[in-house]
């Protein structure tokens, strides 16, 4: 019975924090609480943008930034990562507002969370480390994009127009600008992304986004001008936990959107932790944690009006670069937030929209790395194929699609350059030909054999070739195929492989194997392509023993002379020599 409750156990067990965790906590407090201090200065602005932008207003993304950000960072895989609404999960959250209001992205939002938690038990956080980096660095392109297109309207101080296409809102916002512009707010949202890109040159470790939010605030207040639309009442703390939002006769619509949101959430998420490690010696993360963590946040958030969760890359990397150790500054950053949450709601909720379209504008601009963009573009076609492709799809369709598009491009475009790697070359067997011989019966040997050499992968990519290049051989008597440097095979390849024995053999040409590893021996003998040449041991550890083969059948059929009915070698595939040793004899001749 323990050993039934302790495999249940040990899973749910290595998802948990671990005293270690704790004993880190306690390690440096001064210096964890003041990261997380700064953090939380950055993070502030950045909460109330989104939540504004999300469509659920600013008091969801302060929910979302103390709950979700309070358990991630308990429960998460990384002992840096820095939690909260993103940009990017909100450019995903818009269309699931324009089409089943806020109810439906507090639904998506547990939905996704119990899909996180389900990964993180399946131990799916392995797979996400196999997203290209050009796909990476599309969606980032494109999100970074999208946050800019979406803060047009309240950066012109104009009301938001219908529609969940950016690039549609952004040109009506436009459009009504034009009739009645409001150059207050433009200046507001411009004054504040200066001040933010600027500072961030001069002090990086300035919280410069803060500075100009006030500074806007206090210059919106000191003059009242008209279209400087405040963000609106606050909550003065977080809503209790209620299950009201649910709808169970839509859930079976919200199912492909809190897919997304899961997958978004993972992605970046996983993305988020794996700079933290590169930005700091010895930190390394446990993906499948991670997932459970994020799961977590994301079940616990909409409980309480907040959105979708993920890891923060730029507040992540403020938490590194402020010198955090432990998962304490994370949670100092969200225990900060709820105090303003509690005590301040009524100063927040004076800071104008435009200057908070000015700090995701700024934001937008910080996320773009054009050193990155401009090496990943030059490194190859295909990888810049794939991140052009990446970032047009996040900004005409969703991130999503974006997402598969650029995996199944980037997975095309590897498959191709993996099966151009594949060749089929005709090689001289006279450097191979064993024992003695005389000019006279090496140049009947060379007249009436000829070996083909296959380097490679011989599978679905790039088996046909294959089958075209040997329906091509000329009239001979003997073919040898040396496959001691093949990497893998799959059916497809061992079904073409067979084709094309068949299509020699009905030409009346012997066709004769070398060097089929053993691993690789299984998958052409399931598919009957080794059928053709083992009724008379055709198949050979090496290219010497395939030679010795190729000469006896000739004597046998009187084009050679010598005894005829030279036994085959005893080194064939189906005996004893078939072992890794002597087939990578094979591998030694060239």
């Amino acid at each position: 019975m323990n050993t039934v409750l302790d495999r249940v156990w040990a899973p749910v067990r290595s998802l948990l924090p671990t005293r270690a965790d704790l004993a880190a906590m306690v390690a440096r407090p001064r210096q964890d609480l003041l990261a997380g201090l700064t953090v939380a200065i950055v993070a502030l602005p950045l909460a109330l943008g989104f939540g504004v932008s999300s469509g659920l207003g600013a008091e969801a993304g302060l929910a979302t930034a103390v709950v979700a950000g309070a358990l991630a960072a308990l429960f998460g895989g990384s002992n840096l990562q820095v939690s909260g609404p993103t940009g990017a999960m909100t450019v995903v959250l818009v269309p699931i507002v324009a089409a089943h209001g806020p109810s439906g992205v507090l639904t998506v939002g547990l939905l996704a969370g119990l899909m996180l938690v389900a990964l993180a038990f399946a131990r799916a956080g392995r797979w996400m480390r196999y997203v290209p980096a050009p796909v990476v660095e599309g969606f980032t392109l494109g999100i970074a994009c999208v946050i800019a297109l979406q803060q047009v309207p309240n950066a012109l101080g104009v009301p938001v127009p219908e529609g969940d296409r950016v690039l549609v809102v952004a040109w009506r916002a436009v459009e009504e600008f034009a009739h009645r512009p409001n150059w207050t707010a433009v200046a507001l949202a411009l004054g504040v992304a200066a001040v933010m890109l600027l500072g961030a040159r001069w002090r990086p470790t300035v919280p410069f986004s803060i500075l100009a939010v006030i500074a806007a605030t206090v210059v919106v207040e000191v003059l009242r001008p008209d279209g400087a639309t405040p963000i609106g009442d606050l909550p003065s703390g977080l809503p209790a936990p209620s299950l009201g939002f649910l709808d169970l006769s839509e859930l079976s619509s919200l199912l492909a959107p809190a897919v997304a949101v899961a997958a978004l959430a993972a992605l970046e998420s996983l993305l988020s932790a794996s700079v933290a490690d590169g930005m700091t010696v010895g930190q390394r993360h446990d993906p499948d944690r991670e997932l459970f963590g994020q799961g977590l946040a994301n079940i616990a958030s909409p409980l309480f009006g907040g959105v979708p969760a993920t890891g923060a890359i730029a507040r992540t990397a403020v938490n590194v670069r402020t010198g955090a150790r432990s998962r304490l500054a994370s949670l100092s950053h969200a225990a900060v937030l709820a105090v303003v949450v509690f005590a301040a709601a009524p100063l927040v909720s004076r800071i104008p929209l435009a200057a908070l379209a000015g700090v995701l504008l700024a934001t937008a601009v910080r996320m773009v790395e054009v050193g990155s963009l401009r090496a990943m573009v030059r490194a190859t076609r295909s990888d810049a194929i794939v991140l052009v492709l990446t970032a047009v799809t996040t900004l005409v369709l969703d991130l999503v699609y974006a997402v598969i598009a650029g995996l199944v491009v980037a997975g095309t475009l590897a498959l191709r350059a993996v099966a151009r790697q594949a060749r089929l070359d005709q090689v001289d067997v006279t450097p191979d030909l064993p024992g003695e011989h005389g000019d006279e019966e090496r140049a009947l040997l060379s007249e009436h054999i000829v070996a083909y050499r296959i380097d490679g992968p011989l599978f679905f990519a790039a088996a046909h070739r294959f089958l075209l290049e040997l329906s091509e051989v000329a009239d001979v008597r003997v073919v040898i195929l040396r496959m001691s440097r093949v990497t893998t095979v799959d059916a497809t390849g061992a079904l073409v492989l067979k084709d094309a024995i068949e299509k020699l053999s009905g030409r009346g040409i012997t066709v004769l194997v070398s060097g089929v590893r053993p691993g690789q021996r299984h998958v052409l003998e399931s598919v009957g392509a080794l059928d053709a040449v083992r009724p008379e041991d055709r198949a050979y550890a090496d290219t010497p023993e395939a030679i010795r083969g190729a000469r006896a059948y000739l004597r046998g059929a009187g084009i050679l002379p010598g005894p005829v009915g030279e036994p085959a070698p005893a080194h064939a595939v189906s005996g004893p020599a078939s072992t890794p040793a002597t087939a990578s004899a094979e591998e030694s001749v060239p």
